[in-house]
């Protein structure tokens, strides 16, 4: 089977990045339709896996496993996080080490201002936003 997969789709060592999307679902609110505003959030996880296969359906059952509820603590209301899908899943080239490539995305025809806009000064990096209100809800 492997000879048909290109090399761009096997692990060598047999790491795989996965990312999958999850949403917040308050227990009080109607299911989501196409314009619904939702709180969405993109994890990623390392998967050790033989293969393209194997790192899939191992990246789905993480994702599914996931579904913990939560409370506001504020107002008392109750939700639970709904596993959505997988949004990526790349094979790791490296062997996992201190400055191994985990994940790369390729843009082409790109204009350079769209190339600089990614771009992030040291404090406009997540690891240093301390002041946002990211911190997960508290579990129910």
């Amino acid at each position: 089977m492997n000879a048909e997969i290109p090399q761009r789709n096997r692990s060598p060592h047999g790491w795989w990045v996965a990312t999958y999307l999850e949403r917040a679902a308050w227990d009080d609110e109607p299911a989501p339709v196409d314009d619904t505003r939702c709180l969405v959030w993109e994890n990623t996880l390392l998967i050790r896996a033989g293969d393209r296969e194997a790192a899939y359906a191992k990246a789905l059952a993480y994702g599914r496993g996931k579904g913990n509820g939560f409370a506001d603590a504020e107002d008392g209301r109750h939700g639970r996080w709904v596993f959505e899908g997988l949004s990526r899943l790349l094979p790791v080239y490296d062997e996992l080490r201190d400055g191994a490539e985990l994940m790369w995305t390729e843009y082409r025809g790109q204009p350079y201002a769209a190339l600089r806009a990614k771009l992030r000064l040291k404090h406009e990096l997540e690891a240093f936003d301390d002041l946002s209100g990211g911190d997960p809800p508290t579990p129910s």
